[in-house]
């Protein structure tokens, strides 16, 4: 495995793979690695002949309150975790690499970003979209893996994608989970034993939620109602929305209609965890 950290070197190796004929998969994220992240390493290892995996906590995507200092940063666990997972190149670029003094450029995908996260950390998906945008001008891969834990993120980098004609394909990965049902995330460890515990209950009533709607419920007031009240009821955590929306658009619906998300962001002390499902009628 390669650890590069110098847009100019990636850029070399890429070409070289592409002159070879090598199909390139991509992983992009943080750092911090967990199951989740294992899940989109091993789906792009069966899949293509290059992986790259890049490592980079994007200072544009955090607002100024929010967690970006003690995001968890773990290059030499995360290096281990890759090498097992047969990464081929693993990019971990620096801020003033990534963001050169002077930098003025940015993406921004309009009206998918403005309810759920983005409401809620205005700004956010303008990082995101901006960050993704150069590592794929950078890695230039055939396959960009993404999961579905993030689903707006995951449905905005695809739009960006598809009307900036990037030409690579998104795959969208389920989520993975814990044995209680909660959705691995790196702020997972943030929660001490009792907020652990507690945020099971996240899972369970998206659960009740598919359930109600399989049952043949439709109108969103009631659904989302329901997850309020279990959510209320099971736990300490202080809600932050509680949503369906349209899969395609991220428009709220309602009445569940077509392919839906239900969606939902909860503060368990200071620490805040998202999760969905999707619902189709």
């Amino acid at each position: 495995m390669r650890v590069i950290r110098s847009v100019s070197s990636i850029q070399q190796l890429i070409k070289k793979a592409k002159l070879a004929v090598k199909t390139v998969g991509f992983v992009p994220t943080m750092g911090a690695l967990h199951d989740g992240h294992r899940s989109l390493l091993r789906r792009c290892r069966r899949e293509n002949d290059i992986v790259v995996l890049s490592i980079f906590v994007n200072p544009k995507q955090f607002g100024p309150r929010e967690d970006f200092a003690k995001y968890p940063r773990r290059e030499q666990a995360d290096k281990k975790l890759a090498k097992k997972e047969k990464v081929d190149i693993m990019f971990v670029p620096s801020e003033k690499e990534m963001y050169p003094a002077g930098y003025l450029t940015y993406i921004a995908v309009e009206r998918m970003t403005q309810g759920l996260c983005g409401r809620s950390r205005p700004g956010h998906f303008r990082g995101v979209t901006t960050v993704v945008g150069k590592l794929l001008n950078i890695i230039m891969p055939d396959v960009l893996y993404l999961g579905q834990k993030d689903a707006q993120q995951a449905a905005v980098v695809t739009r960006m994608v598809r009307d900036l004609n990037f030409p690579v394909r998104c795959k969208i990965c389920p989520t993975v989970r814990a044995a209680d049902g909660l959705a691995m995330s790196s702020r997972n460890q943030y929660l001490s034993a009792g907020q652990r515990k507690e945020a099971a209950v996240l899972y369970r009533s998206l659960k009740e939620a598919r359930q109600s709607v399989a049952a043949g419920n439709r109108l969103v007031t009631a659904i989302v109602g329901k997850i309020r009240s279990r959510l209320t009821r099971e736990s300490s955590g202080r809600i932050d929305y509680v949503e369906c929306v349209a899969a395609d658009t991220f428009m709220p619906l309602k009445r569940i209609q077509g392919k839906a998300i239900v969606a939902l962001a909860v503060w368990f002390g200071k620490t805040r965890l998202i999760d969905n499902i999707i619902v189709q009628v």
